[in-house]
Formats: C-alpha cells, structure tokens, sequence
C-alpha cells in the first residue's frame, strides 16, 4: 500500500488526473483500507478541480463545503453552491440535483422557484431518459431508501414516534424486522404452494419478480412460480384443463400476464416477442389487464409485428380502465400527441390517475404539462414538486442509499453516514432523516442500550450542529418527527443555543397539521412549568388529555404526569396562586379523576 501511494504521488505532482482522483477518493472514503484524512482529501479534489475542472472533483469541493464533515474546511452554503453549480455545468448530474434543492429550499441563497424549475426540469429529463433506456416498459428496480429510525419504531421508539403511533399505527414500521417476518412470510406461502394453493404460488412469483427491502428481485424464481401456477389452467397446448374454479382463472391468467411481461422484456429468460404474445392472448381471453398492456405494448413499437396504432390503443385502453398505471400513461402520452384541447385534458386525467399509483413517468408528463400552462394553470411550484419527485424516484441513476445502507449493515457507520449525506444534500428527505438519526445522540432515556458496552462514537459521528440542520430540513419536507426533535434541540440547547420559544413553535407547528402526541405532551408540560410557554395548569391538562387522545399509548406518562398536574393545581387553588388552576370543561370528562372533581 505504501509504495503504491508513492507511486500515486510521483504521478500526481506531474499532474496525472488520475492518479489525484484516485488519491482523493482513497483519502475521503478510505479505500483499500487507507485511513481517511479529510484534510487531504479537499486538497486532492482542489487540486484536480484547478487543474482542468474536473465536475467530479468539483462535485465533492460543493459537499464538502456543504457539510463540513470532518472540519477539513467550515461549512459555507454559497460556496458548497458555487462548486456545485459549475459542476452541473460540467455535465454531473448529482450536483444539477444538489442545485436544484437549494434554489427549491433556499439553502445558501434565496429561494428561486424557476430556477429551482430549470435544474430539475435537467434532472428529471435524465432519469427518464434512463428509466426508458431499459427494456419495453421501463427499468426495474427495488427502491433503497428507507429511514433507518423506523427499524426501532420511529426517532421516539415503537408508539412514542408519530410514524408508529395513532392512525400510523397499524401501518408503521415497514422496515421493522423485515428479515424475519419476510422469511416467515416466504415459507408459509412456499407450504401452501406445495400443497396445491394456486394463490401462494402466485404471490411467491410476485413477491421474487417485484422483490423488495431485504430480498433481491429473484427472476428464475419468479418464472418457476407463475409457470407452475399457469399449468394449474393450461395445457402446454393451450387448451384449457377442466376447471370450473373461477379463482384458479383469474390468478392463471394474471400469472400468464407477467409471463409474457418476462419474455417481452427479457427478464431471467431469453427475450422473445413470439412467447410473449403468446402469454398475452392467454391473459387477454379473461380480461388481465398485465396482458392488456404487454400486447398494447407490441403494437404500439412494433415488437415482432408491424405497428398497429389503433389495436395498441384498444388494447392500452381496456388496460387503464382496469387502473393499470402503465397503461394510463402510455394511452395518456398518445391523447397527448393529438394536441388538441380536449386530447390534452383527457391525458392530464389519465396521468394524475397513474400518479395515484407512484408511477415514475405520469409525474415528469404531469410537471411538462404543469411548466408549460397545458390544460391546467400554470404553478411554478407544483411543477418543480413534481420534477423532484421524479428525480428522486430514479434512484439507482442518481442516489448513494444502496452503498450507504450495505456500509450500515455492516456496522460501519462513518461509511454510512457519508453516503446518506450524499442524499440529503440531494434533496432526499430519507437521506436528511438519517443523517439527522446517525448523527442524534439524544437518543430515549428509558432504552436500556447502556446495559451494552459499545464501542466510543467516532468523533466523525458527534456533530450536533449538524444533526439539527438536517433534523430542520427533514422536517421542511412533512417529516413531523423531525420537527418534533427540533423543538427538542433548542429546548435542550444541543448544538444551538436555547431558544424556548423556537421549540415551543416547532411543538406547536407538529400539532397543528399533523397530531403528534409526543409535541402535544411537551406543550403540556411547558404550559406546566412555565416554560418558553406561559404557565397554566388548564392549558397543560387539555395538551395532555389530547396527547393521549391521540396515540392511547401515552397512558403511563400522561396519567402520571396529570396525577402530578393535579396536585400542583390543587396546592395553586389553596394557595391563591396566580396560575391558572385546571377548570371543568362541560360536556367533557376527565381523563383522571380526583377529589377535585367531587
């Protein structure tokens, strides 16, 4: 290793670009075991973006800026914007992103909506460009981004965070235990299937064609699955086995549909046009509207048949009356290219109705339509909204989450935290959530984490400064916990100086929209002590009783917290205290009952 670095430098002092951009990553990321030195690694990148403007090297001069990491330089917005900016103009496509965001949140400048607008327009039109450049249909992937808090149950713990509790409860933590539950999940379905359930069958090829967080798309599988689920119907003729189970038809003809989709798009098969369409007519005859779509498809590019406009169109039509997202956009985009006023308001339907489904391409159609005014009014910021979200979507083109969640699997954090700064920096809230989460040493005082000897955080890892700026700019994109954990850092002091009224507003702010019953017993207990709030017991009674109406698994704190209220107000009322005692409220009863009450 060393004589290798030896060589590196002899090459870079006569000015080998290769030889400084391979010094820099080594030094920043720690490549082949070198050890990082962050210092080292903004003079390579300098040097290289001296040299000849190298957009990479100017890439990472702007996040370097941007973040401060590791102090090799303080952090400075305008110029983290500066670098960024001239390597977008040098073609990098991350930095156009980074771009983008700041004009769009107003980081390090004013906020521009239209310039906001150009820059992800660019960005937008890349990802398409990418996502089309795949097979008929569009590329394939399994989103990476996840927020890591919600593998312990949210920032504040399982009930205790916003994203777990109330009317999330039941929908919280995706990403909690997958492993285990997927596993169990996958075996279950594997014993079904063996003894004979057609549904099983079929949703074990779902579930390995789709694949997702903690399981890898798995194509052979997928193909074993829907084939052995089509021969339950079929024979290898294509005559229908005698079967009067209608069940066994729908899921047959829908197992016929992703067939012809893998052949059509060559997926864990060799690709061929003729078995597609094959598969397609199969599904076609009971109404799928996969099939639908796939012979749509055919006839729409000429795959394997000359092209058909109005056969593609009846057969795209049929599928999008069903609610198949791709076949909405694809019938969308031909009213589309009709022109006409009443073509263009059909296509602006079509298309929010995909977008209903996430699809990636009924987004960008939607920002062009929204930008230039076309069957709607113009909105500067919905069309830079949906610009972003298209970029976002795309993102194994654009985004580092796949690096960054292997780097924190594997336990090192330093590696993990670098690259989901990388996100952040782009815009991703998930990315800004993490960092915030990686960076958060407030961490719940009730876990029982220091009974475990853990290794000394790196100090890499205890920036709490920088843990609040991106809390503060997760919370900008509607992550209430975030916001919540704001109020935390400027009532406590952690990395900012105290500001009570700033928390009280951030609590407040986390109540209003969006109940989180975490900021509703704050208020309380502000409202109870006087703190950053004016003190008033019924104040703090009604925040709590509405904490607890909000998420019923605040019982222990709030019960305890007003049996304390209640004494204090008690004690207040004898006293002829200048707080305002708790009053009865008509028509409402107490949560807590004391001989007050009587």
């Amino acid at each position: 290793m060393r004589e290798a670095i030896g060589l590196l430098d002899q090459a870079s002092r006569v000015n080998n670009t290769d030889a400084i951009y391979l010094l820099a990553q080594m030094n920043f990321y720690g490549n082949f075991s070198h050890p990082r030195d962050f210092s080292e690694a903004f003079r390579r990148y300098d040097q290289l973006a001296t040299l000849d403007g190298n957009s990479s090297a100017q890439h990472m001069l702007g996040f370097m800026y941007g973040t401060g990491i590791g102090d090799a330089v303080p952090r400075s917005p305008a110029k983290s914007l500066l670098y960024h900016t001239f390597a977008a103009k040098g073609g990098d496509i991350r930095s156009e992103q980074t771009v983008a965001f700041r004009y769009h949140a107003g980081i390090g400048t004013g906020r521009n909506c239209e310039v906001a607008v150009k820059h992800y327009k660019n960005v937008a039109g890349k990802a398409i460009e990418w996502y089309r450049s795949g097979p008929p249909g569009g590329m394939a992937w399994v989103p990476d981004s996840y927020r890591l808090a919600d593998e312990d149950g949210g920032v504040y713990g399982e009930g205790a965070s916003f994203s777990s509790a109330g009317s999330n409860a039941k929908s919280a933590n995706p990403s909690a235990d997958t492993n285990a539950a997927l596993d169990d999940v996958l075996e279950y379905l594997d014993l079904m299937s063996r003894k004979g359930d057609f549904k099983a069958t079929f949703s074990m090829g779902k579930i390995y064609y789709d694949g997702q967080k903690g399981l890898p798309r798995d194509l052979d599988k997928a193909k074993q699955y829907f084939m052995k689920a089509a021969k339950l119907y079929w024979h290898k003729n294509g005559q229908v086995i005698d079967s009067d189970s209608r069940d066994l038809e729908k899921t047959a003809t829908k197992s016929a549909g992703y067939l012809g989709k893998m052949f059509l798009r060559g997926e864990g098969v060799e690709q061929s046009y003729d078995k597609a369409q094959t598969w397609f007519k199969r599904g076609i005859k009971s109404g799928d509207a996969g099939s639908q779509y796939g012979m749509g498809l055919i006839y729409l590019y000429g795959l394997g048949v000359e092209k058909d406009i109005v056969r593609a169109t009846d057969y795209l039509k049929a599928a999008a009356e069903q609610e198949y997202p791709s076949a909405q956009v694809r019938l969308g985009a031909l009213y589309l290219d009709q022109g006409t006023t009443s073509d263009i308001t059909v296509a602006n339907r079509l298309f929010e109705l995909a977008a209903r489904w996430g699809h990636i391409e009924s987004y960008y159609f939607l920002a062009e339509l929204i930008e230039e005014g076309l069957g709607r009014d113009r909105s500067c910021g919905l069309a830079s909204a949906y610009y972003k979200t298209v970029s976002e979507k795309a993102e194994p083109l654009l985004s580092s989450f796949a690096e960054a969640n292997k780097a924190y699997e594997q336990g090192d954090n330093e590696l993990a935290l670098i690259d989901y700064m990388h996100a952040a920096e782009q815009g991703w809230e998930k990315g800004q959530a993490n960092v915030a989460y990686l960076l958060d040493q407030e961490k719940s005082k009730w876990s029982l984490s220091w009974l475990i000897t853990k290794r000394p955080r790196s100090s890499l890892l205890q920036d709490a400064a920088l843990a609040l700026i991106y809390w503060t700019r997760a919370s900008k994109q509607t992550n209430v916990d975030s916001l919540v954990k704001m109020g935390d850092y400027y009532l406590g002091g952690i990395g900012t100086p105290v500001d009570m009224e700033k928390a009280a507003t951030c609590y407040q702010a986390a109540t209003e929209f969006q109940q989180s019953a975490q900021a509703l017993f704050n208020l309380g207990w502000m409202h109870e002590n006087g703190v950053g709030l004016e003190q008033d017991f019924h104040l703090a009674k009604r925040y709590y009783d509405q904490a607890l109406e909000t998420n019923e698994e605040a019982y222990l704190p709030v019960t305890l917290s007003l049996f304390k209220l209640r004494l204090r107000s008690a004690w207040n009322t004898l006293t002829h205290g200048r707080v305002k005692s708790i009053q009865d409220e008509p028509g409402k009863s107490s949560i807590l009952f004391s001989p007050l009450d009587y």
